[in-house]
């Protein structure tokens, strides 16, 4: 085998969740839901220092597991009024395999009108197989369900 046949072999897959769904409501309504601290605490966990202003810093506290405190790292990447929100997400312990090992990925949230309301994706990015696959599985299904409880939050009155 060859050193690049090697290379290629040992070298980490990098996996993302993508999310694309039409949503009936105005960008504005979901950007509102998006980037209110009170109401992401109701569609995906309370955030601990949000605000959407680049380079803030938050955390979102989670269960933990092993040697990691479920404490999840984030800071504000991106922030397009209406359109895009981008966050990095790190947590994970490296004593950890499975739930809980080193998580060092980016959220990215897209809005775009579209007739029937609004085009919303949601692009998770950055997990390292097979150290992250854990909690690829997991959030893959997890993410359709917030973004189902970020379609009704975004559609009370």
């Amino acid at each position: 085998m060859s050193a690049a046949e090697l290379k290629a072999e040992t070298q980490d897959i990098v996996r993302d969740i993508v999310v694309d769904e039409v949503l009936p409501h105005a960008p504005e309504t979901i950007w509102k839901a998006l980037t209110s601290a009170e109401l992401i605490g109701r569609w995906l966990m309370k955030p601990t220092g949000f605000e959407p202003v680049e380079g803030n810093t938050f955390t979102f506290q989670t269960t933990p597991g092993g040697a990691w405190d479920g404490v999840i790292h984030c800071r504000v990447l991106e922030v397009v009024a209406n359109r895009r929100l981008v966050y990095a997400w790190k947590g994970g312990d490296e004593r950890n395999t499975g739930y809980g090992a080193p998580l060092d990925t980016v959220v990215t949230w897209s809005l775009a009108p579209v007739e029937a309301g609004t085009r919303i994706r949601l692009i998770h990015a950055g997990f390292v197989m097979p150290r992250n696959e854990s909690a690829y599985n997991v959030m893959s299904g997890g993410w359709k369900k917030v973004v189902r409880q970020l379609d009704e939050i975004s559609g009370e009155k």
